[in-house]
């Protein structure tokens, strides 16, 4: 016959397992998870040591009565969590001690974590009750963001839970950000076209006002179709990072029917590019992501560079089974607080220059997304008055087998 403890135990253990599994349906993975802890820790503390059987009325056990059992249960959470009692850390998980210092054990759990957000919660007990999280900003550095959940134990005791969501706010921003400019870079040429409508209709019987506006209603749509089309690549490229090109590519090839069309679409500029290509393998890509690369950065090297300076592109070998490419123009260069941020998406340095000159404010953000899924590396280096030099490292193609035999 099992014993009554062993029979109390199984009885603890179900009703954790149903308690989190409850709690992770209801409300997500990170409360699931407190309410597993918050629950193992419970039966811990409450239960009697098996030299003590516990009786019908034997008192659940202060939380220091096995500090070594609660700190190995709170030291299996990845994420900070701090066991407190009487508003004092009574235990700190590695993680909690390295955001908050190792100094925390035996503090008032206010100081411990400065924040007032979090000091308003911790203040009542009762507002240790399971609840919405309270949101920390700047805890730990400037710019980190967590999430803070409290959980009441039996005895008055309570788990304090720390959620990293940094990350996560800055995916949410990124995409706030994005679709705010896109609706932006949209909405512009929009109203232009809009604007030149209304005009047009009064403006019917004047052939050359008529043709003047229709130019200008031509050069929007093409805008906006160039804007669209670049978002449309961009999605594409994104959704295939994970999943590497496996299609064998002739660069030096490639780099000279792109230095032909372009040459046919700006001839003003086609005898200021300068190729430079070595005998070179073949690299493993995507063709048509290939093409729009080059594209890109040999375009805007002929829209920023000054006019008669050359277009210098060379293609090597490295001599670790990568290809180099490297497109230089001489152009006013770019301020180094500003390299950094040059592929972030529908950033400028120089807005009214850049959408004069035709640009979606897209072009290397999809350029990086090309070079990350060819895993390959990207570097930009430029010198104010002098130029600016795009460099990309992308790996060869392996050789068959039966080849190199």
């Amino acid at each position: 016959m099992p014993s009554l403890t062993n029979t109390r135990t199984l009885a603890a253990l179900i009703a954790i397992l149903v308690t989190a599994i409850v709690a992770w349906i209801t409300a997500g993975p990170q409360a699931g998870g407190i309410a597993l802890v918050g629950a193992t820790l419970a039966a811990l503390i409450a239960s009697p040591p098996p030299e003590e059987p516990a009786t019908d009325d034997t008192p659940p056990l202060a939380v220091g009565a096995n500090p070594a059992g609660v700190a190995e249960a709170i030291e299996a959470v990845f994420e900070p969590m701090l066991l407190v009692e009487s508003q004092r850390v009574a235990a700190a998980n590695r993680a909690a001690r390295a955001l908050l210092g190792e100094h925390i054990l035996g503090e008032d759990v206010r100081v411990a974590i400065r924040h007032p957000a979090a000091a308003e919660r911790l203040l009542n007990p009762v507002d240790g009750a399971p609840g919405g999280p309270i949101h920390l900003v700047g805890l730990g550095t400037r710019d980190q963001r967590w999430e803070m959940r409290v959980r009441a134990l039996p005895g008055g005791a309570r788990v304090v839970h720390l959620s990293d969501r940094t990350g996560a706010h800055a995916a949410d921003k990124m995409r706030v950000d994005f679709v705010a400019n896109a609706s932006h870079e949209l909405r512009t040429p929009l109203a232009s076209i809009l604007g030149f409508i209304e005009t047009l209709e009064d403006a019917a019987d004047d052939p050359e006002t008529r043709t003047r506006f229709l130019k200008v209603m031509d050069n929007e749509a093409r805008r906006m179709q160039r804007l669209i089309d670049d978002l449309i690549s961009l999605s594409r490229i994104e959704a295939e990072k994970y999943r590497a090109p496996d299609d064998v590519v002739d660069l030096a090839s490639l780099l000279r029917q792109v230095r032909d069309e372009m040459s046919a679409l700006a001839p003003e500029r086609a005898a200021d590019i300068a190729l430079t290509v070595d005998p070179l393998p073949a690299v493993r890509g995507d063709r048509v992501q290939l093409s729009q690369l080059l594209h890109n950065i040999i375009g805007n090297a002929m829209k920023y560079g000054r006019d008669g300076t050359p277009v210098s592109v060379a293609l090597t070998a490295t001599e670790s089974a990568m290809i180099r490419l490297t497109v230089r123009d001489e152009s006013e260069g770019i301020a180094p607080e500003h390299l950094p941020r040059l592929t972030e998406r529908f950033y400028r340095v120089d807005s009214s220059r850049s959408r004069a000159a035709g640009g979606t404010g897209l072009g290397l953000a999809i350029v990086k997304h090309i070079v990350e899924r060819h895993r390959g590396r990207l570097d930009i280096a430029s010198s104010v008055g002098e130029g600016t030099a795009v460099t990309i490292l992308l790996p060869t193609a392996p050789i068959p087998e039966s080849v190199s035999s």
